[in-house]
């Protein structure tokens, strides 16, 4: 909650100012001297907004504090998780580097690695979410960097995040890169684990009220430098408006997700025990594969569980999967139909329909992505109205 504020600060402002600015005045050239040689006694002095803003820097300090309590890490502030994502990765291959990325995970990831990527000839070879041999496999002369998520979107796999440290550390030339929005610093802190670096979509549970697009890059401040010296030439900067609303959020970030975890538990075994349900993911139950890793790594397990509906009962006749499970996710009254996740109100999508309408169910399917899939990312409302909610849009045929 304090990380990144000073004390008094210049307007003995509760929160951390706005500071709406896009450029910065000099007393005179001596002064624009000293900053540019690194001499001037005010280290945090800036130059241009795309290159810093106080109101951006506490915010970055904040989220540094979230990944590493005890020190010892930089974070960046982006206008969006993927261009955190896409700042991170750009600063850390080049052409021929060759990258590892799992199977699971954000579309927009494997996106920009399989094809945006592959223009400009980085390789890369996906694996399946904390296969951990396969990874050790894949591993080339040419790899730079492995990519993965704890947990995945949108099937909730957990990696042994410290056996995927040791493996990379094992090579000596390969980086890891893990995006956490899911699991939040709350519930697990990849660096600890000896990641070496963390994105977060902030748009997503630190700022946690679906009133902003915001990411950030977390790790040890020589490699999060490369990441700033190519964000000021890409330019994907956070707004100071945004900061001060993800710094906002974060304060209320551990009770959040606090309640979103027993919540998403709650909402996870009455799923479970549904005889209209097929299949329940989420690893906070025994019968999640990845269960025993999150366990032991994570102290919370996250406010998203994502199901499958089953569309071969009740008399549908010849109704699709796609479509018997879309009168399901129509019937949600208190979760609202959106992409997105983290924030105070609940949301409930179909991937099929959402993230990956574009495709066929024949493609769908070979990405991973079941006609019949629901994913469901709890609120802060009451546990009640929730699990009712859900009992209620389950009732229908």
């Amino acid at each position: 909650m304090h990380a990144g504020v000073s004390r008094p600060d210049e307007h003995h402002a509760v929160p951390t100012p706005i500071v709406a600015t896009a450029t910065y005045t000099f007393a005179d050239s001596a002064e624009v001297a000293a900053h540019m040689t690194g001499t001037h006694p005010d280290r945090a002095r800036e130059e241009y907004a795309r290159y810093g803003n106080p109101t951006v820097r506490a915010l970055e300090e904040r989220i540094a504090a979230l990944e590493a309590p005890s020190g010892g890490a930089d974070a960046l502030a982006f206008g969006s998780g993927m261009a955190a994502l896409s700042t991170t990765i750009l600063a850390l291959v080049k052409q021929g580097s060759h990258v590892i990325l799992f199977r699971d995970g954000y579309r927009r990831t494997r996106q920009l690695v399989a094809k945006t990527l592959a223009a400009f000839g980085v390789e890369h070879t996906i694996v399946e979410p904390g296969d951990l041999p396969a990874v050790r496999a894949a591993i080339r002369p040419t790899t730079r960097l492995i990519v993965g998520e704890s947990p995945t979107n949108p099937y909730l796999h957990v990696t042994d995040l410290a056996a995927l440290a040791r493996l990379a550390k094992e090579v000596g030339r390969v980086k890891t890169l893990v995006d956490a929005t899911f699991a939040t610093p709350i519930n697990s802190r990849p660096l600890s684990l000896g990641i070496d670096l963390v994105v977060h979509s902030a748009t997503k549970y630190l700022a946690g009220h679906h009133d902003v697009l915001a990411g950030a890059v977390v790790g040890a401040p020589a490699l999060v430098g490369l990441v700033r010296d190519l964000r000021g030439v890409l330019g994907g900067i956070l707004d100071p408006h945004s900061a001060f609303l993800v710094a906002r959020g974060i304060k209320t970030l551990a009770l959040r997700v606090e309640r979103q975890n027993a919540t998403a538990m709650a909402v996870a075994r009455v799923l479970a025990a549904h005889p209209r349900i097929e299949e329940v993911f989420y690893p906070g139950l025994p019968t999640h594969p990845t269960h025993g890793i999150a366990a032991e790594q994570m102290s919370g397990f996250g406010g998203v569980v994502s199901f499958r509906v089953r569309c071969d009962e009740r008399g549908q006749g010849d109704a699709t999967p796609l479509a018997v499970t879309s009168r399901v996710v129509d019937a949600f009254h208190l979760a609202r139909i959106a992409p997105s996740l983290g924030g105070v109100d609940t949301l409930v999508e179909q991937p099929a329909i959402m993230s990956y309408y574009e495709l066929s169910s024949e493609d769908r399917l070979a990405a991973g992505i079941r006609d019949d899939l629901v994913r469901l990312a709890v609120g802060v409302e009451d546990e009640r109205d929730i699990v009712a909610d859900v009992l209620r849009a389950l009732e229908v045929p």
